[in-house]
């Protein structure tokens, strides 16, 4: 134990990099063997739907939760529930008793936990390192989260097609456990002690009150944040346009591992990026390359061209989230980071939300190919009020909260 207390990092990412094992196989590999039934397009953006919308409604509660409860234990208890769901799934598969219906229930309690993990973990790396440490542990974050997530997402289709169910859901509850064990002997530096006199619906009220102290930083802040839903959009997006197009389930691999490998880039050279311009700046420019990114893959006549643009993608969308993330980290007080996070989550699922609705309406009618336009414009529209809102910003001293 005292070599971890020397070492903190070392098993925090360890726990990282199993969770992305773990969560990426039934993130990205899971909506693919789905699909593998014919006409199932529609069936997987309503799931993604179902999905989001539950996310949505639980968020002010799990946000409140993360301001109230240690952190460490909340990371504990996401892998013990998505280990047990693993290996619930192993159990159904076992007995022969799978279909689509079982595969959209267990991607709705990886989706779910998922989302708490990731609020937990920006509030954990706050309350856990100091100011100076935090642009070097959120490089190592992404490169581990990159290089996991994505990366066993494309393993995850590959797994697929040459094992089966049993193999799949095997090996994920089996990383799952492991990230629970990484996370148990990680050394945690508790700040946050929350007075018992304040409830929990006191708390959840307060939500409000945070967003409406800076109500154009934070304003800012869920423009930038539109760079997941546009991601999540893509990652449903892309493999109903290569199962409508007869695109092999390799160039889907390939699409997982561009982005991927794109966003571990970022990772290795985030702390000298960070260190070019103020927060700020960086989002905006990092949301602005990215979006073009997408126009890129709405004109690619061949999927390599795709894969292209999207590790130019994966690149600047990392950049832009990193850099939200650190600037979050030095202006928001570390007991109203998880009500701060849930609020742009919120948003984030809400738009998400709206967007699978698109896809579903794009691929009843035949116009997937289009998505790729409707992504691109979206961004577009985001870079230009966000740099609007830059610009006023230095004429107010109030624009940011200050921790």
């Amino acid at each position: 134990m005292e070599f971890f207390n020397k070492n903190k990092s070392l098993p925090y990412l360890s726990g990282r990099f199993f969770d992305g094992i773990s969560s990426g196989l039934f993130m990205m590999a899971l909506p693919w063997i789905m699909l593998a039934t014919p006409n199932m397009g529609s069936f997987v953006a309503m799931v993604a739907l179902t999905c989001t919308a539950v996310s949505f409604f639980l968020t002010p509660f799990f946000s409140t939760l993360i301001d109230r409860h240690s952190r460490k234990a909340l990371l504990i208890w996401v892998q013990v529930i998505q280990a047990i769901t693993a290996a619930a799934l192993f159990i159904v598969y076992w007995f022969e008793l799978g279909s689509p219906w079982i595969l959209a229930a267990a991607q709705l309690v990886y989706w779910v936990s998922s989302n708490l993990g990731w609020s937990t973990n920006n509030a954990f790396t706050q309350e856990n390192y100091d100011r100076h440490e935090y642009a070097s542990i959120s490089g190592k974050q992404e490169i581990i989260m990159q290089g996991t997530t994505l990366g066993a997402g494309a393993l995850g289709v590959v797994l697929l097609e040459k094992w089966g169910m049993l193999e799949f859901a095997a090996f994920a509850a089996i990383a799952a456990g492991i990230a629970t064990l990484s996370y148990i002997v990680t050394p945690y530096r508790r700040q946050l002690r929350q007075s018992r006199n304040s409830s929990f619906v006191d708390q959840l009220k307060e939500s409000k009150d945070i967003f409406t102290q800076a109500p154009r930083f934070y304003g800012f802040l869920m423009l930038s944040a539109l760079s997941y839903p546009i991601l999540t959009y893509l990652g449903k997006l892309v493999p109903i346009w290569f199962a409508e197009t007869g695109v092999s389930g390799d160039w889907l691999a390939g699409y997982n591992i561009a982005f991927g490998l794109g966003s571990l880039i970022t990772g290795l050279f985030v702390a000298k990026l960070l260190s070019l311009h103020n927060h700020m700046n960086t989002i905006v420019y990092s949301m602005a390359i990215a979006a073009f990114a997408v126009v890129g893959m709405s004109f690619s006549p061949h999927p390599v061209y795709l894969l292209a643009f999207t590790l130019a993608f994966g690149f600047f969308n990392a950049l832009n989230r990193i850099a939200r993330t650190n600037w979050m980290h030095h202006t928001i007080a570390v007991e109203q980071r998880g009500r701060a996070d849930g609020g742009l989550q919120m948003f984030a699922t809400l738009v998400q939300s709206i967007s699978y609705v698109v896809i579903a309406l794009l691929s009843h009618y035949g116009l997937t190919q289009y998505g790729f336009i409707l992504a691109a414009l979206t961004m577009l529209g985001a870079v230009f009020v966000m740099r609007f809102l830059a610009m006023n910003s230095s004429q107010d001293q109030n624009f940011a909260p200050i921790n």
